[in-house]
């Protein structure tokens, strides 16, 4: 594969395989953007709103042609952390939500501004036990926030509210919930070994909903999801609270530099495959405008997405256009398909979720840790 495709912003000279590798990426990225949104304390929808405007804005001004991005492990989990502190700090999401999305939008401005000043470079810097430690320690809280949803019931705001709580709470578990979460795992672990045409995270997806649909299991599921365009939240940006500006400030700073880190991390990846070399300080900026987008119209703040970029290069993605096209599908699924997301079971996304932390862990790295001599 030659990099001479990519060397244009927008090519038409494979419009075919961008076609196919943006809507399978699409694919790939609607269960999970589905499922952070949930994550996150906001809604199914904010993930996907993420998905849309960040994946559109950040393929289009970034600095690397094939890469899809979406709502990630890593910042689902501090956006969540934010936002649950946001909400101790106000009482109420619709008190706090003016505040986190004002987090969130400065988040994108801090990336653009690390573009700007063409900082991406110094990423290379950052000692590998340091990520290791960092993407380990977001794997194992992402997995912890998803024992709650998968047995069935309603999730503590903190790690600790999980930990403390779970041997008072298992009793109390939904056995149809947790069967459902469990086949869905076994499905994720088990396509990829028959086929991977189809991306194993969608079969698992329609096969966990049909199973507790036909089945008239009594599950929690995601409920309405809004249809339509999303609004610009102007509003809420007017309820912003100032009494903590500290608060403010580092939340952002924080969800800010993960994002470059994450986003530039996945590009190195892309850049092996596609055997091409990214525009870091470019893509920074991509990234920025899509998450400052983003949070403008109530979308969580996300990063490129290592499996969704994958899947479409794979696929046959080359240009820009696959990235659009990943957008667009998401776009239509807001738009008219979003109807039947109200019947994914919550346990089923909780499963995904798991499974994306249990990947995201270094086991290599906690192998060297278990080798060093105190």
């Amino acid at each position: 594969m030659t990099s001479d495709a990519l060397k244009s912003r927008f090519t038409f000279n494979n419009v075919k395989g961008d076609l196919f590798g943006g809507i399978t990426a699409g694919v790939v990225s609607l269960p999970l953007a589905l499922a952070f949104g949930l994550q996150s304390g906001l809604s199914p929808v904010s993930g996907l709103y993420c998905a849309i405007f960040l994946g559109a804005i950040a393929v289009i001004f970034g600095g690397t042609y094939t890469l899809i991005s979406t709502p990630t492990g890593p910042m689902t989990v501090v956006a969540a952390l934010t936002i649950s502190q946001a909400i101790g700090k106000t009482g109420s999401l619709e008190l706090a939500m003016g505040t986190i999305l004002a987090i969130f939008i400065l988040s994108g401005g801090v990336q653009t501004l690390f573009g700007i000043f063409k900082l991406g470079n110094n990423v290379k810097y950052i000692p590998y036990p340091v990520l290791s430690g960092f993407m380990t320690g977001i794997g194992i809280i992402l997995i912890l926030f998803e024992i709650y949803p998968l047995m069935g019931l309603a999730s503590p705001s903190t790690i600790k509210g999980v930990v403390v709580g779970v041997p008072h709470d298992i009793g109390n578990i939904n056995l149809s919930a947790f069967g459902l979460g469990v086949l869905t795992l076994v499905i994720l672990y088990l396509t990829p070994k028959f086929s991977t045409m189809i991306p194993a995270t969608l079969i698992a997806l329609i096969a966990g909903t049909l199973v507790s649909i036909a089945g008239g299991l009594d599950v929690p599921l995601i409920g309405e999801v809004p249809q339509g365009l999303p609004n610009l939240q102007l509003e809420s940006l007017l309820t912003v609270s100032f009494s903590d500006p500290w608060f403010i400030i580092s939340a952002a700073l924080t969800l800010g530099a993960l994002g470059c880190i994450d986003t530039l991390l996945t590009a190195v990846i892309v850049d092996k495959i596609t055997e091409t070399k990214h525009q870091s300080n470019q893509e920074l900026i991509g990234q920025g405008l899509g998450n400052i987008a983003s949070g403008l119209f109530g979308g969580l703040p996300g990063a490129g997405t290592t499996m969704s970029s994958i899947v479409n290069v794979k696929a046959g993605g080359r240009t820009r256009l696959s990235g659009i096209v990943s957008s667009i599908f998401l776009l239509a699924v807001l738009l008219g398909l979003g109807t039947y997301a109200q019947y994914i079971p919550i346990p089923v996304l909780a499963a995904i979720l798991l499974s994306v932390g249990m990947d995201i862990i270094d086991y290599n790295g906690l192998k060297e840790v278990a080798q060093v001599e105190l």
